[in-house]
């Protein structure tokens, strides 16, 4: 049997990648691995 193990990104981890994502200072690969962190963050929307 496989088990599932999907990855969540803590949410000190997901502002700053959020931060990144803003600042224009970093380099298109960094943005890229923020927002993939982003993307495994859990949402606060309801």
């Amino acid at each position: 049997m496989v088990k599932s193990s999907k990855k969540v990104t803590s949410p000190k981890v997901a502002s700053t990648a959020s931060k990144i994502l803003k600042d224009g200072r970093y380099s298109s690969a960094t943005k890229s691995v923020a927002g993939s962190a982003l993307a495994q963050a859990k949402s606060k929307r309801k």
